[in-house]
């Protein structure tokens, strides 16, 4: 699962995305985890485990070290999905929910993950469009997905 290309797609427009259904969106630029990302994620949700925020302990825990957050992994969807897709003449677009979210994979601290996409449904809305876009992230080197969702996301006029 490891190549260095970076694609994306440009629209137009909103309405273009309704001509995208099951066609790839991108893929993103590799984001490196490192432990300070991780701790400032612990601090600001309280979820300060020790598999995420003890080094030491995590040495000799199930995953031979610290390892970053499930919820931290998918909140980098906003980010990386930026990288793929850009809408020109966008009034507004928002995050409008997910689908089917699992995190087949841990992410050990240090590695580097990247997201890719297709849409898999498009269709008007009022003012827009709003597509379901199934999203992997990926861990570099890794050999399966460290997170896989179907993100519902609304562009607007």
């Amino acid at each position: 699962m490891t190549a260095s290309t970076t694609t994306s797609t440009t629209v137009a427009s909103p309405a273009d995305l309704l001509t995208y259904v099951g066609k790839p969106l991108g893929t993103s630029r590799w984001r490196h985890i490192t432990q300070p990302d991780v701790d400032q994620f612990a601090k600001a949700t309280g979820d300060e485990q020790w598999i995420h925020v003890d080094v030491e302990r995590a040495k000799t825990g199930p995953f031979g070290g610290t390892i970053a957050h499930g919820y931290m992994t998918l909140s980098l969807v906003a980010p990386l999905f930026d990288d793929i897709l850009k809408v020109e003449n966008l009034g507004m677009g928002v995050n409008y929910g997910l689908n089917k979210t699992r995190f087949p994979a841990p992410v050990p601290v240090g590695s580097r993950v990247r997201l890719s996409a297709t849409v898999a449904n498009a269709e008007e809305i009022k003012g827009g469009v709003q597509i379901v876009a199934s999203i992997t992230i990926e861990r570099e080197g890794g050999d399966k997905p460290v997170c896989i969702a179907e993100a519902v996301l609304r562009y607007y006029d």
